[in-house]
């Protein structure tokens, strides 16, 4: 089993084509602005992926540096912002690193872990490291805006199977995902069974992602830890209600000290 592998990376847009990336980034500026950091920003984006907010990020004007440790991901970022360069339009700087372990020298005014990116810090080292390197790369005051999985909603929904389908040009993508949880340790673990198909024929493969899913007071003991002070938790996409037991994403911001 892999994890963000190559062929995963190659099918990652399709099965997000739904997702309202423009929406996001809108939240993620009304965020900024709302704690006190309107206009264009220098903005770390962890765990970009394939760009899809670290871009439009860009177009707004935003000196977005971005960064993920999946090379497969980055490139096809990378080629996203070929396209734009060549038609005079700004692009964010992609940099493959592991971001508990990033050391770029420079500071920013706000970070971003979009996508579950902090769940992903599976282990309490991984997240303290994570958390860690954000502080160390943002400007005293500056902002943290993350999404994770809501505990109180995770536990209360449960995880179950769910079947997924996209086209990639003339390409047929089904995946199968089942998860279970392990709520000592506060893990999801999904399993992905993928195929992609056309004329020519088909493959397929399997991933295994582990998802770590946090509690509030977790959360804000976790950054209260790390120099980073909890602001506010709302639900995710609208960021505007309290998360519940009925929102399964919580989208946070938090403030360097």
């Amino acid at each position: 089993m892999t994890e963000s592998g190559p062929d995963y990376a190659g099918v990652y847009d399709a099965l997000y084509g739904t997702k309202d990336y423009a929406a996001e980034v809108d939240l993620i500026e009304r965020m900024l602005a709302r704690h006190g950091m309107p206009g264009p920003r220098r903005i770390l984006d962890l765990g970009c992926g394939t760009g899809n907010h670290a871009l439009p990020l860009a177009l707004k004007g935003h000196r977005v540096t971005a960064i993920d440790r999946s090379q497969p991901m980055l490139a096809r970022a990378r080629a996203k912002a070929a396209v734009r360069a060549a038609n005079g339009l700004a692009v964010p700087k992609f940099l493959e690193s592991d971001i508990r372990e990033l050391g770029l020298g420079e500071r920013f005014d706000a970070a971003l872990m979009m996508f579950t990116v902090l769940g992903y810090q599976r282990s309490d080292e991984d997240l303290s490291s994570a958390l860690r390197a954000t502080r160390q790369h943002l400007e005293l005051g500056g902002l943290f805006l993350f999404d994770v999985w809501n505990g109180p909603a995770v536990v209360a929904q449960r995880p179950g199977e769910r079947t997924l389908r996209a086209l990639d040009r003339d390409d047929r993508i089904i995946r199968k995902s089942e998860a279970r949880l392990d709520e000592a340790k506060r893990l999801c673990h999904v399993r992905f069974d993928l195929e992609r198909s056309n004329e020519r024929g088909a493959g397929t493969w399997v991933e295994e992602h582990i998802v770590r899913y946090f509690f509030p007071e977790e959360l804000r003991s976790e950054l209260g830890r790390h120099g980073l002070q909890l602001l506010e938790l709302k639900r995710f996409p609208d960021g505007e209600a309290l998360p519940d037991e009925e929102a399964w994403n919580a989208i946070g911001v938090a403030k360097a000290e």
